[in-house]
């Protein structure tokens, strides 16, 4: 951890949980089989995995089967995983405050995808 970082590991984590926390009642209660978890950075293959061009930044990555993929066949399965990437975000953000509220974005984000939505709804919808 560089002195320079306007957040620790620690504090980036609790923003993710604050996320987490202030979902509607209704999504969380429709969010089923999902882990979430935080990483200092992704990793080359989760950058490859999303196809990102040179020059962009991962904040955020879901990984699973989206709730409207999901057959009678699913179960048994790992949980699907939304990984928040601490870095990208810090270097970004200046702010404590500007590095929340994208965590926000990104939270809400990844949980879409899990729902189903592909990136260009959830640009349109702004996240």
């Amino acid at each position: 951890m560089q002195s320079h970082d306007p957040v620790t590991f620690e504090q980036f984590q609790i923003y993710v949980s604050e996320a987490l926390e202030t979902l509607p009642e209704a999504i969380k209660r429709m969010m089923s089989n999902i882990a979430v978890t935080v990483a200092e950075y992704p990793t080359e293959a989760q950058k490859q995995s999303v196809g990102l061009r040179p020059g962009y930044e991962l904040y955020g990555l879901y990984q699973g089967v989206p709730l409207t993929q999901r057959t009678s066949y699913y179960g048994m399965v790992a949980p699907d995983r939304i990984t928040i990437f601490m870095y990208p975000m810090v270097t970004h953000y200046p702010t404590p405050e500007g590095i929340r509220r994208q965590v926000q974005k990104t939270v809400l984000h990844e949980i879409g995808h899990h729902f189903g939505l592909g990136e260009k709804r959830l640009r349109e919808l702004g996240y």
